[in-house]
C-alpha cells in the first residue's frame, strides 16, 4: 500500500474517485475544497493498493482518499476544515480489514511527516453513503478515538414521509392567500442573493447573535462554481420582496437544507411552511433524505423554536454529526492493524527510495519550489540566506556558507586556510584511509598532501593514538571523517591537534544531526564541510554543499572564493571558483531541515532492529554507541567474509544493497603513486563491507524480512 500527498496534478483522479466512492459528495470535490485553500493548509492524501511509479498516480489501484488540512500552530490535522463533514473515502469493495490498514497508515503518515500531535475527524453521516457500513468508525475505535462533540440534525426519509396532503396545509394556505409565491434565485442573480443574505443576517443577528459562516460574496462564488448542486429558494410577497428562503446543497441522495431564514412578515404568514411543503413534497421526491441541518444555538443543547416549528410535522429522525479526536500515539496506532508477513513472499526493497522521501515532504516541497520559480530570483537570493541562517542556528555555529557540493566545501576550507595560514604546497593533512575518495581529492586539489591513517574496526573511524604516529613537521591539519554517520572520538583528536598546533577540519558529509557531547557534528573542530547530495540524511534535489565555522576570517575568504574570489561585484581579491547553490535547492533544504532530528531517530530505530535481530555468526555488525545521538546511521554497514555471496543472495530475494566502498582510495587509478603503508584493515573493510537498506521510511515488515533473510544465510 502506498500513500501519496494530493497535488493539483491529481485533481481529475481525485474527483473521479469522489464520484465513484461509497461516501463521496460534491462537498469533497476538489473545486469545493480548493475554494477554502486560502484559509487552510491542505494535506489531503491518496491511498493506492500497490506501489505506483512516478507519473502513474492514476485512477487504477486507488482505493481511498483522505481529505485533510493542517494547523501547524495547533499541531493538529483536521479531516473537515471548511467542510460540513469529511473523512475517509473508499471504494465499495474495500473491506473492514483494509480500512483498518488504510487508516493506520494515514495516522502514521501525519504523525511522522507533519509531526502532528492529533487528528480531529468529523465522520460522514450514514445518510450520505451509498453503502452505509461506516467501517471508519470501527477503525477510529481501534485508534483510541474519543468523541469530541456531537451535533444532532433532523432528517426526513423521503420514502416514508407523513402525509403531504395535509402537512402544515393551513399555514401554507395562509401564505398563498397573502400573495406569497416561491421562486429560485438563479446563479448570477447577485441582487437576489444579496437581498436574501440581508434577511438571513438580520434574523441570525436578532435571534441568535451570530453571522452566516459564508459571506454573500463567498456564497455567490460557490453558486457560480456549483450551479447544479447549490440552490437558493425564496418566498416573495406581492411587492416581489424576499420574506424567507433556504439554501440547499444537493448531493446524490440528500438535499441538505442550510441557512433557513424568515423575516417577520414571512413568519407571520407561513412563508416557510409553503416553501418546505414544496421542497419535501415535490422538488426532492427523488432524493432519499432531506437533511434540515443542525442547531448551533448554545452548542446544540436545544433546537431553536423556529426550527422545531418547521421540522416537527415532517416525521423527522435524528442523525448525528460526530467529531472525534485521535491522539497520534505511534505505539498505540501500530497496534491497530497487524499484517501477517508471508515469509515465502519475495519483497522488493530498494536501498533508498528517493522519490518516496520527496513525496513525504509534499505538498510543502512543491509549493516552496513553485514559490522560487515565481519569485524570479534563482541564485544568491532569500532562500540561500534563510537556509544559511537556519542551518547555522541548528548547528550552533557562527557561519554557514552554501557552496556547490561537499567536495567544494572541503576544497574551499583548505584553500582558505592556505591563504590565511600561509601553508605551503605539499604540507600534510591527516585523513582516514577508508574514506570516500572526495575527502582525499579535496586535499590534493588544494595542493596539499594526504597522509592516510588506518581506522579501527570498532567504529570505522580514525583515533588519536594512530594519528599521533603520522604527525611530522609538515602536518598542518587533521581531517576526521564521521563515516557512515558516526561521530569520531573527538576528544582525543582535539587534544592531539592542540598539542601540535594543528587545525581540525571535519568531513561531516554523512553526519547531519549527529551529536558529540552536546555539540553537533560540524561544530566540534575549527571548520567543517557538509554535502547535501540527495541521498544524504538532509538531501537536496541535486548537488549542494556547505562550509560551517566560527572563524570570521575563514568564513569571509570561503564566501569570496566560492563566488569567483569576489568581495564586491566585479571586485576580485582571489582566484576563485563558481561554487553556488541555486535558490531551489536551498528552498528544498529549508523544507526538510525541521524534520531532520525526527528522521534520524527513525533511522536509529531501524539500526537497533538490525543490531538486535541479526544473529548470524558470519555477520559482523556495527555497534550502537552508548550515546545513541553520536550516530545518525546514514549507512548501516555490516561485514561478511563472503560479502559478494551475501549480496547476491539478498538481491535474489529482492533486497538491494550497496558497498561503501568496493575499491579503497589508495587502490584507485586516480590516486596512483600516493604514499601509504600496508593499510591492511582498510583493505579488509573494503573487501567485507555491505550496506543494508536504511531510511526513515522503512516499514517494520521490510526490516524483519531482511533480518530473517540474513539469519538464514549460509555458504
Amino acid at each position: 500500500m502506498r500513500i501519496l500527498p494530493y497535488s493539483i496534478n491529481n485533481k481529475e483522479v481525485w474527483n473521479r474517485f469522489v464520484e465513484d466512492s461509497k461516501q463521496g459528495t460534491f462537498l469533497l470535490n476538489r473545486n469545493f475544497m480548493d475554494y477554502h485553500a486560502d484559509r487552510f493548509f491542505d494535506c489531503s492524501l491518496l491511498i493506492y493498493k500497490d506501489d505506483v511509479d512516478e507519473g502513474e498516480e492514476n485512477y487504477d489501484g486507488l482505493v481511498a482518499l483522505f481529505p485533510a488540512n493542517w494547523n501547524e500552530e495547533e499541531r493538529v490535522v483536521y479531516s473537515h476544515q471548511g467542510l460540513t463533514y469529511g473523512g475517509l473515502l473508499t471504494k465499495a469493495g474495500v473491506t473492514q480489514s483494509e480500512v483498518l490498514q488504510i487508516l493506520q497508515k494515514v495516522l502514521l503518515y501525519f504523525e511522522h511527516y507533519l509531526g502532528a500531535d492529533s487528528l480531529v475527524y468529523k465522520a460522514i453521516p450514514y445518510i450520505y453513503s451509498r453503502m452505509p457500513s461506516q467501517e471508519d468508525l470501527y477503525a477510529l475505535f481501534r485508534a483510541g478515538a474519543q468523541l469530541q462533540s456531537r451535533s444532532v440534525a433532523t432528517v426526513v426519509s423521503v420514502a416514508n414521509p407523513l402525509s403531504m396532503r395535509t402537512l402544515r396545509l393551513r399555514q401554507a394556505k395562509k401564505a398563498l392567500e397573502h400573495g406569497f409565491y416561491i421562486e429560485r434565485i438563479k446563479e448570477g442573480d447577485s441582487d437576489g442573493l444579496r437581498e436574501y443574505w440581508q434577511v438571513l443576517e438580520g434574523v441570525l443577528q436578532e435571534y441568535h447573535n451570530t453571522r452566516p459562516v459564508h459571506s454573500v460574496d463567498e456564497m455567490s462564488l460557490l453558486m457560480q462554481r456549483f450551479p447544479k448542486e447549490i440552490k437558493l429558494y425564496v418566498v416573495k410577497d406581492t411587492d416581489a420582496r424576499i420574506v424567507s428562503g433556504v439554501v440547499v446543497f444537493e448531493t446524490e441522495t440528500v438535499a441538505h437544507i442550510q441557512y433557513i431564514a424568515s423575516a417577520m412578515e414571512g413568519r407571520k404568514y407561513g412563508a416557510l411552511d409553503l416553501l418546505l411543503r414544496h421542497l419535501c413534497g415535490e422538488k426532492y421526491r427523488d432524493k432519499e433524505f432531506i437533511d434540515f441541518g443542525i442547531s448551533t444555538e448554545r452548542d446544540g443543547y436545544y433546537l431553536n423554536e423556529g426550527l422545531v416549528f418547521q421540522k416537527e410535522g415532517f416525521g423527522g429522525r435524528a442523525v448525528c454529526y460526530d467529531t472525534y479526536h485521535v491522539d497520534l500515539d505511534r505505539s498505540h496506532i501500530q497496534k491497530m492493524y497487524c499484517a501477517v508477513v508471508d515469509k515465502d513472499a519475495k519483497h522488493e526493497i530498494p536501498f533508498l527510495n528517493l522519490k518516496a522521501i520527496s513525496d513525504s515532504f509534499e505538498p510543502m516541497l512543491s509549493r516552496r519550489v513553485i514559490r522560487v520559480i515565481q519569485s524570479g530570483r534563482y541564485l544568491l537570493g532569500e532562500e540561500n540566506s534563510l537556509f544559511e541562517r537556519e542551518w547555522s542556528e541548528y548547528l550552533g555555529v557562527s557561519h554557514a556558507i552554501l557552496c556547490g557540493n561537499g567536495l567544494d566545501a572541503l576544497k574551499l576550507i583548505l584553500r582558505s586556510y592556505r591563504i590565511l595560514k600561509g601553508w605551503n604546497a605539499g604540507d600534510e593533512v591527516i585523513v582516514p584511509a577508508n574514506t570516500f575518495i572526495a575527502t582525499i581529492l579535496a586535499i590534493r586539489e588544494a595542493r596539499l598532501t594526504p597522509v592516510l591513517v588506518e581506522p579501527r574496526l570498532c567504529d570505522y573511524n580514525i583515533h588519536a593514538e594512530d594519528c599521533a604516529k603520522a604527525i611530522t613537521e609538515r602536518t598542518r591539519a587533521i581531517m576526521p571523517v564521521h563515516l557512515y554517520g558516526r561521530v569520531c572520538d573527538m576528544n582525543g583528536l582535539l587534544s592531539l591537534a592542540s598539542q601540535n598546533d594543528l587545525l581540525v577540519i571535519e568531513d561531516a558529509a554523512q553526519a547531519h544531526g549527529a551529536v558529540w557531547q552536546g555539540k553537533k557534528a560540524g561544530h566540534i573542530g575549527d571548520a567543517a564541510g557538509f554535502s547535501f547530495y540527495p541521498g544524504k540524511n538532509l538531501g537536496a534535489l541535486g548537488d549542494a554543499g556547505c562550509v560551517v565555522t566560527d572563524d570570521d576570517e575563514l568564513a569571509r575568504v570561503v564566501r569570496s572564493l566560492a563566488n569567483y574570489g569576489s568581495s564586491a561585484k566585479y571586485v576580485h581579491d582571489y582566484e576563485g571558483v563558481n561554487s553556488r547553490v541555486d535558490e531551489m535547492q536551498a528552498a528544498v533544504l529549508r523544507v526538510k531541515l525541521p524534520r531532520l532530528d525526527a528522521d534520524n531517530a527513525l533511522r536509529r530505530e531501524v539500526a537497533r532492529a538490525y543490531i538486535n535481530g541479526i544473529k548470524n555468526p558470519m555477520i559482523m555488525l556495527p555497534e550502537m554507541p552508548a550515546n545513541e545521538e553520536e550516530h545518525v546511521w546514514h549507512i548501516f554497514p555490516i561485514r561478511c567474509p563472503e560479502r559478494d555471496a551475501l549480496q547476491s543472495y539478498l538481491k535474489e530475494a529482492g533486497v538491494q544493497t550497496l558497498i561503501h566502498y568496493p575499491i579503497p582510495p589508495h587502490k584507485q587509478l586516480a590516486l596512483a603513486g600516493i604514499e601509504h603503508g600496508p593499510l591492511q584493515l582498510t583493505q579488509r573493510i573494503h573487501d567485507e563491507e555491505l550496506s543494508l537498506p536504511i531510511s526513515p521510511l522503512m516499514a517494520e515488515a521490510d526490516v524483519r524480512y531482511i533480518v530473517e533473510l540474513i539469519n538464514r544465510f549460509v555458504v
